[in-house]
């Protein structure tokens, strides 16, 4: 299967994902909002496909978000298969993505690694 046709269908599947979880599943307790699908890499034969989801600002509930997507997983198969037009339905699998959280954490070292540096700066244009 092309490159092109892969890259199709995995941002299919993640749009179909994302619709699926804001429309269908519901908890009390778990905050939607931070959840972000960032990938869908589905297997070439289209069996399988791993869901990657980044959970924002919620620590120690990512373990138990977790837990719900994957007690879900069933709500989505049968979502998708109804959805999508595709050979065969993947079995998908939910992972958690830190990329998100190492760019936050990138990010932050930068900005205070910038921030020690103003004050030298500053200095030097006032003695000229």
């Amino acid at each position: 299967m092309g490159t092109k046709r892969m890259v199709r269908v995995n941002e299919l599947l993640k749009r179909e994902i994302v619709d699926i979880l804001y429309r269908r599943v519901h908890s009390g307790n778990m905050d939607i909002a931070a959840v972000t699908v960032t990938e869908v890499i589905t297997s070439p034969d289209l069996r399988h496909a791993r869901v990657l989801v980044s959970i924002r600002e919620h620590e120690n509930e990512r373990n138990e978000y977790m837990g719900v997507l994957n007690s879900n997983r069933k709500v989505f198969q049968r979502e998708l298969n109804k959805s999508t037009r595709l050979k065969y339905t993947p079995r998908i699998a939910f992972e958690l993505d830190p990329a998100i959280e190492r760019g936050d954490r990138v990010l932050g070292i930068i900005a205070e690694m910038e921030q020690e540096m103003r004050p030298e700066e500053d200095s030097d244009d006032s003695a000229r």
